[in-house]
C-alpha cells in the first residue's frame, strides 16, 4: 500500500475547496494565512516579551521592524499605541545599538503601572510618552515640537485599529514621514480574521488594512514595501508604506 502524499493538503475557503502542494508559493502563502489565523485565536501575540516587557507583536513583524529601523537609522520612532510599552522598548533598544535616535509614544490610556515599568525601565532615556488621543491637535502640535527639521522620522501605527481612526491617523501623520522612511500600519490582519472564533464579521471591513488602501489611492507619494512582508507570516499585510516622493 503506498503511503500518502504529505506534500498536498486540501484547502476549504469561499470559492470550495482545493487542493495545493505544501512546498510551491502558492502552499506556503495558504499555509501562512492558516497560521496567522490559528495564531490569533491562540493569542500567540501576547506571549513575546522585550527586554521584560509585553510586546503583543509576531516575532516575525519584531524582527522586520529590526530590519527598518536598521536600514532607515531614524533620528525619531514615532508610535501611535503604547499599552504595556514593549513595542516602544523594542524601537528604542534597536536605536540604542545604533547610538543614535529617540521613541515618542502616544497612547489615549497609559496606565500607571505601565508607565511606571516604562519609565523605570534602562532604555527609558530614548522614550518620551505621550497621553492623549492620537488624532487630537493637542498631541499633534506636541509631537511637532520635538521634531527638528532635519530629523529623519520613521512612523509607526498601531492604536485604535477602526477604519476612521487609522485613515485619521493615515493623514495626520504622514507628512511627518521624512523622504525614504516609512509609515507602519499594523493590523491591518483583520480583514483576514473576520470568520475566526475571536473575529468580529465587520473586521471585514472596518479594519486598518481598509484604511491603508483608501490611503495609497488618495497619495501617490507613498507606496507598498512588499519586501518587509516577505516571511508570509505579519500582522501588517501591505502595511510597511515607503514615502516615495512628496505630497
Amino acid at each position: 500500500m503506498a503511503a500518502p502524499d504529505r506534500r498536498i493538503v486540501r484547502i476549504s475557503g469561499p470559492d470550495g475547496e482545493s487542493e495545493v502542494d505544501v512546498y510551491s508559493p502558492e502552499g506556503y502563502r495558504q499555509l501562512t494565512a492558516l497560521w496567522v489565523k490559528a495564531a490569533w485565536q491562540h493569542r500567540i501575540s501576547y506571549e513575546p516579551t522585550w527586554l521584560g516587557i509585553p510586546i503583543i507583536q509576531l516575532p516575525e513583524d519584531i524582527l522586520m521592524m529590526q530590519e527598518l529601523i536598521h536600514k532607515i537609522r531614524p533620528d525619531v520612532v514615532v508610535e501611535t499605541g503604547v499599552a504595556h510599552g514593549g513595542s516602544g522598548l523594542f524601537y528604542a533598544s534597536v536605536l540604542e545599538l545604533l547610538r543614535r535616535g529617540r521613541v515618542i509614544s502616544i497612547d489615549v490610556d497609559i496606565r500607571k503601572h505601565n508607565r511606571l515599568a516604562i519609565q523605570s525601565h534602562p532604555l527609558s532615556a530614548r522614550l518620551t510618552l505621550i497621553e492623549g488621543s492620537s488624532t487630537s491637535d493637542a498631541v499633534l502640535q506636541q509631537v511637532r515640537a520635538a521634531l527638528r527639521p532635519d530629523d529623519v522620522v520613521l512612523v509607526v501605527l498601531d492604536s485604535d485599529h477602526r477604519f476612521e481612526h487609522v485613515r485619521r491617523e493615515l493623514e495626520l501623520y504622514a507628512p511627518l514621514v521624512t523622504a525614504g522612511s516609512y509609515l507602519v500600519v499594523f493590523d491591518g490582519v483583520m480583514e483576514q480574521l473576520a470568520d475566526v472564533p475571536s473575529g468580529k464579521p465587520e473586521w471585514i471591513r472596518d479594519n486598518p488594512l481598509a484604511a491603508t488602501r483608501d490611503f495609497l489611492a488618495a497619495h501617490a507619494e507613498f507606496e507598498a514595501d512588499p519586501y518587509y512582508n516577505r516571511l508570509g507570516v505579519t500582522y501588517c499585510p501591505r502595511g510597511f508604506l515607503k514615502r516615495v516622493g512628496r505630497a
